[in-house]
């Protein structure tokens, strides 16, 4: 077949680490042809442009910047997207007649360029729901509800979900809650396709001392080392965070590594300096490889979601931990069910982001039974084995087609 992917998510090269390039080299080593239409912002000062990456055909198109701009330029962006996306198929692959559109969400504005392709090939459209919007940025107060920003957007969403012949939702509570706020849609093409990874080979170096020595993170065995990595914002409430390392300061047990980037960054290196946290350390976003390296020797994984959230969400983050044979303790919303999924497989513990005896109690759980680390680690990559790596998640797709 010939598989259509439109994202907003920068690809430099397929071959890199991720659940999009993971799900696409899947694909293309399954024997069908992958084609990818991705942004290449103005910041980069490059034009629009076709290449050829490791066998899977690679369309850049130029656009206003999307990540990490002003809101204005972002919502402009998001709206014109669609139409220079569609322009770009036009142009480079009107030869093409595809039998497959996969997306994701954000954005929800890809609805017009689904519809085209659509007509044109008698394709089908897959949707990967990776987020609820305008719902999410309504719950962080970043829109007023019933607004006209509101309204405009949430008729982009039922357009986009009218478009989708199939919707892969990433948990059963995000399958619930789509059908529960769109009746609309017919329950038939609305099923659970998880976040999943291409599973690499195991890495026995749990402990890196060389690493630790470099980034600064004690080698001593009776520390256990529990890391937050990944985006640093306001959607993951990251205030509870530093009230979790301010009431665990000079705690000679435990150990917290902190690594990404995002708004809430500098908000977090001023509070571990304002209040003297001396057994915690923040870096700077690392490279998928070395963050694996990072994550790999460390014990426990964090998940923050913030807890005004009234959507599902279920981080891809979880996913590196899994994989590294790390339980988690998941500080987030009453609506997601991450935490959840976790204690019923026995692979962590939740905690509600604002709850700070809950989460304390939590992580006492491995810091006073390091058996804990071991044993929920590999309940936790069993999980991941049967129920998030591409293989599962490119059969759910090719069930339908």
């Amino acid at each position: 077949m010939n598989i259509l992917f439109l994202t907003i998510v920068k690809i430099d090269s397929v071959s890199e680490r991720g659940i999009y390039t993971d799900l696409l080299r899947k694909f293309r080593d399954e024997g069908h042809n992958v084609f990818v239409v991705s942004p290449t912002e103005r910041r980069y000062k490059k034009q629009t442009s076709l290449t050829d990456d490791e066998g899977i055909k690679k369309l850049n198109v130029k656009t206003l910047n999307l990540q990490k701009t002003n809101l204005i330029e972002k919502g402009i962006g998001t709206v014109l997207i669609e139409h220079q996306f569609k322009r770009a198929v036009k142009k480079y692959f009107h030869d093409i007649k595809f039998d497959l559109i996969l997306y994701s969400t954000p954005p929800i504005t890809f609805a017009s360029i689904v519809k085209f392709i659509k007509k044109r090939d008698r394709a089908k459209s897959y949707l990967l729901l990776k987020d609820i919007f305008p719902q999410n940025a309504v719950d962080l107060g970043m829109i007023k509800p019933k607004s006209l920003l509101h309204l405009f957007f949430k008729k982009k969403e039922k357009e986009i979900y009218a478009a989708s012949d199939y919707i892969g939702c990433m948990s059963p509570a995000n399958k619930a809650y789509l059908e529960k706020e769109n009746p609309e849609i017919d329950p038939k093409k609305i099923e659970i396709c998880p976040n999943s990874i291409e599973l690499t080979k195991e890495n026995p170096n749990k402990k890196n001392a060389s690493l630790r020595e470099k980034l600064g993170i004690p080698l001593d065995d009776e520390k256990t080392i529990f890391i937050y990595g990944g985006n640093l914002g306001k959607p993951q409430g990251l205030d509870f965070l530093i009230e979790i390392l301010k009431s665990n300061n000079h705690k000679s047990d435990r150990f917290f590594v902190i690594s990404g980037s995002g708004t809430e960054y500098v908000k977090i290196k001023d509070a571990l300096e304002t209040n003297q946290i001396s057994n915690a350390i923040l870096m700077q976003n690392l490279p998928k490889k070395e963050y694996d390296q990072l994550v790999q020797t460390c014990d426990v994984g964090l998940i923050f979601l913030d807890p005004r959230f009234t959507i599902p969400n279920y981080p891809s983050r979880l996913l590196s931990y899994l994989e590294h044979k790390m339980p988690i303790v998941a500080a987030t919303d009453l609506v997601s069910d991450i935490g959840l999924i976790a204690e019923e497989n026995n692979y962590g513990f939740f905690a509600r982001n604002g709850d700070l005896q809950q989460f304390n109690q939590q992580i006492e759980k491995f810091i006073s039974d390091k058996t804990l680390i071991s044993t929920m680690g590999e309940n936790g990559y069993r999980f991941l084995k049967e129920n998030y790596t591409v293989d599962t998640s490119y059969n759910i797709i090719m069930k339908k087609h």
